[in-house]
């Protein structure tokens, strides 16, 4: 292996504090690439559910990331509480008990966890599916299903089995004690709102056709109000306990996920789409407290025009900067024009994979999905279901998809009649594939460590010994790819064999020295689980290199550094 010598390139204006490294400035260092992000750093994974400490500080969960961090509201420092290495893993809400426990419903697993004032942590219980919504009452914990025919129960931190409540719910999540001392939680497929006495009864609907509810929070006055999940950031304001009247309030906020109020009744917002803490007014103004951003990305593409789409898990988001057109065009054809450089393109639930082909954009889901994405009419074609977690997708020479299957070890077409062809099995976890000028395709896998080629449906091993290679290149003669166990980017001669480093310190995967106790199920109780990182990686039409530098919740562009006259 040729390895270059290399120094640092630090263009990055924004030096606040990153998710990967507290200096917040890109370690990123390269002899041939000058290295630029096109947005800032991502502070949170995605912020889902938030509570008040006895600190004063809000605690947010952050469900992509297994960690839990603590926000002071009035400066934005962000601290990591939960690491990523603790037992929990895939955390989605929490609560705070008499005694300063946190008290957090572990989703994928199916626990639910009690962190003690000391930081010690105690399993309350594993007879729960998907967990989500919590809440306590004193020192009773109270907890809630997200899924079909959920159930809502009191646990005992201190020993005994669960107390169900009530069952049906159509999809629980973040619930509350009322001011009548009734527990009220969102049925999120029903677009309802039901409450029922902590000590069991029958339970009773509040409030019907609420928009994509997904939590219910009083403010301190009493007013009830309901967050939306969907693009718009509704928030629902029910006088459940007067009049009973309504207003809507549209914050702009993508994705919200969860709110809290404090003792002088600020409103704070979470937003699973996009990460960051906002403050919202009364009016919907909103002021941020944490800026929001990428919650990965995880694949990366460009468009002819040079507009820069990722693939964000909950959404398709570009920054909001295109490569070859001004700042505002670039917004013009966004949903939302968010703060933190990003901008949402569309609200496309498990995005992974992506693919530019001319107007069209390409997508996978590692949930089992291929499809296209037309942005300028804004419609969506189902290619391929039932899929064994897709991830990377090229588009063939022949127009086919071609998509990495990970889970089910192979490489697969797609043709534009939804059929789908293999084309070399028998891999252990391939990720991402790409084609060179001759139409050869190339296939990475992060487990066998390996970059293959497929030749007539048989793999010829290119390069071995990788360090968990994911996102692949092809310029010109040369093959790149993303080692995201040794954070660089390898250039391969498709003509010698040779190759050489050409990037080391690249923000990607968990921060340094933190290692994931384990990756949770992909799966959990029939729905979507945790799907794994992808560190994707693609060629510009001016020759620039895009990186998804999941790491710190950014797009890098690696632009050839100009020798000579």
């Amino acid at each position: 292996m040729k390895t270059e010598g290399s120094k640092k390139v630090d263009h990055d204006a924004m030096v606040s504090p990153s998710r990967f490294d507290e200096t917040g400035r890109s370690r990123a260092t390269s002899s041939r690439w000058e290295v630029r992000r096109l947005n800032p750093p991502n502070q949170l994974w995605g912020s889902n559910g938030v509570a008040f400490g006895p600190d004063g500080r809000l605690y947010v969960a952050q469900f992509l990331a297994g960690q839990i961090s603590a926000v002071d509201p009035a400066t934005g420092d962000v601290e990591v509480i939960v690491p990523m290495d603790s037992p929990v893993q895939s955390p989605d809400d929490l609560a705070f008990g008499a005694d300063g426990s946190m008290y957090i419903t572990d989703l994928v697993p199916g626990r639910v966890w009690r962190r003690n004032a000391e930081g010690a942590y105690t399993l309350v219980s594993d007879e729960v599916t998907n967990p989500n919504g919590i809440t306590c009452i004193g020192d009773r914990l109270f907890i809630n299903e997200m899924k079909p025919d959920g159930r809502l129960m009191e646990l005992f931190p201190d020993g005994g089995g669960p107390v169900v409540l009530t069952e049906g719910l159509a999809m629980g999540n973040a619930m509350q004690l009322g001011p009548d001392g009734h527990l009220y939680y969102p049925h999120m497929l029903s677009g309802q709102v039901w409450r029922i006495p902590p000590d069991g009864g029958t339970p009773e609907v509040v409030a019907e056709d609420v928009h994509q509810p997904v939590a219910v929070r009083f403010d301190q006055g009493g007013v009830l109000h309901v967050l939306s999940r969907g693009v718009e950031g509704i928030v629902t304001r029910i006088d459940v306990h007067g009049a009973g009247s309504r207003a809507l309030v549209h914050s702009g906020v993508v994705g919200l996920d969860n709110a809290a109020f404090d003792t002088e009744n600020r409103m704070f917002l979470s937003s699973y789409a996009s990460g960051g803490i906002m403050e919202m007014h009364s009016d919907g103004r909103t002021r941020e407290i944490v800026p929001r951003g990428l919650d990965g990305p995880y694949g990366v593409t460009v468009d002819l025009g040079g507009t820069v789409y990722a693939a964000d898990h909950y959404r398709l988001a570009s920054p909001a900067v295109s490569l070859e057109t001004s700042r505002e065009a670039a917004r013009e054809s966004a949903l939302d024009d968010e703060p933190g450089a990003v901008t949402t393109a569309a609200f496309l639930c498990f995005s992974h994979g992506i693919a530019a082909d001319g107007e069209l954009l390409h997508l996978t889901s590692q949930y089992g999905d291929v499809h296209t994405y037309d942005p300028v009419h804004g419609t969506t074609r189902n290619r391929a279901s039932g899929l064994k977690q897709p991830l990377g997708i090229a588009v063939g020479p022949d127009g086919s998809l071609v998509v990495a299957e990970a889970g089910a070890g192979r490489v697969v077409a797609i043709d534009d009649n939804g059929t789908v062809t293999p084309l070399a099995e028998g891999l252990g976890h391939p990720v991402d594939v790409a084609f060179d000028e001759e139409g050869r395709c190339y296939v990475s896998d992060d487990r066998l460590g390996v970059v293959c080629r497929i030749d007539d449906g048989e793999t010829v091993t290119v390069a071995d010994g990788l360090g968990a290679p994911q996102g692949l290149a092809v310029l010109g003669d040369e093959l790149f790819l993303v080692e995201t166990d040794h954070r660089r980017l390898r250039a391969i001669s498709l003509t010698t064999g040779e190759t050489r480093i050409d990037a080391e310190d690249l923000p990607v995967g968990p921060p340094p020295g933190v290692v994931p106790r384990g990756q949770p199920a992909l799966f959990a109780g029939g729905m979507p689980g945790m799907a794994i990182r992808f560190a994707g990686l693609a060629v510009a039409p001016e020759g620039s290199l895009l990186l998804s530098a999941n790491g710190e919740g950014t797009v890098l562009r690696l632009t050839p550094i100009r020798t000579g006259a």
